[in-house]
């Protein structure tokens, strides 16, 4: 049985990439901070694939809870996952004015350290001679940083250089890539009018959909001669320089 983590896997675009592996055959271990009930469209598909999928929480600003999760999931499922797919972020909005040492240690905690550490421990968790997978969730701005969310943006900046630094360290054992998608689920504040702009300011002329960014993880699941690499979903975003979010 091959068992995929997905952090922050129930909602929104974790529950997109869970969905995607569901219907590629990975049993599923969906993490959240707290107890969480899958999305409906999430449970439509693994009540049609019937794979095997449980729901693990773990505070990914706890070192313990952090270090329990791959044990935690292989002591359910009898084996450790041979996929983790780091999605989960925080992400609050700051600037050079409102920039905080407590802020960018949160930051750093969730959307750092904690994937890094999941990475290691699954490396841990798999036999010697086992082949394992890691995917990082990452944003299209690593390409061109704006000026805003910077405790968000330079936790992913680290992130990024840290998909490139495992690759070597955990190689030939375990693959580590990357995703940066752009606006995939826009939050409500967004009116028709701004997402219609931002979709004619793109270079392909579109945005990205859930369904997009997990294809390119269920992808670089299943390309055993790839690591290292970052895949941008973003309809070009990444080629042109924003000053500040969208």
């Amino acid at each position: 049985m091959k068992i995929a983590l997905v952090t922050a896997g129930h909602h929104r675009l974790g529950a997109a990439i869970a969905a995607r592996l569901a219907e590629a055959g990975w049993a599923l271990a969906l993490h959240s901070r707290k107890p969480e009930t899958p999305d409906p469209d999430l449970i439509a598909v693994l009540d049609r694939t019937q794979v095997p999928w449980h729901s693990f929480t773990a505070d990914l600003n706890d070192a313990a809870a952090v270090a329990a999760l791959i044990p935690d999931i292989a002591s359910h499922f009898g084996g450790a996952p041979s996929l983790l797919v780091n999605n989960a972020s925080r992400f609050d909005w700051d600037d050079a004015d409102t920039l905080s040492h407590q802020a960018l240690l949160t930051h750093f905690s969730i959307n750092t350290a904690a994937p890094v550490l999941l990475a290691t421990a699954l490396a841990q968790a798999n036999a010697a001679n086992a082949r394992a997978c890691v995917v990082n969730i990452l944003d299209q701005r690593i390409r061109q940083p704006g000026g805003d969310q910077l405790s968000y943006t330079i936790s992913k900046l680290a992130l990024a250089g840290a998909t490139e630094a495992l690759a070597r360290a955990l190689a030939p054992k375990v693959r580590v890539n990357a995703v940066a998608p752009g606006l995939v689920i826009p939050t409500p504040d967004y009116s028709p009018q701004q997402m219609e702009a931002l979709r004619a300011a793109m270079p392909l002329g579109l945005l990205p959909n859930p369904a997009d960014v997990a294809d390119a993880v269920a992808w670089l699941a299943d390309a055993p001669a790839v690591t290292g690499q970052t895949l941008f979903v973003d309809g070009g975003a990444a080629l042109k320089s924003f000053e500040r979010d969208f």
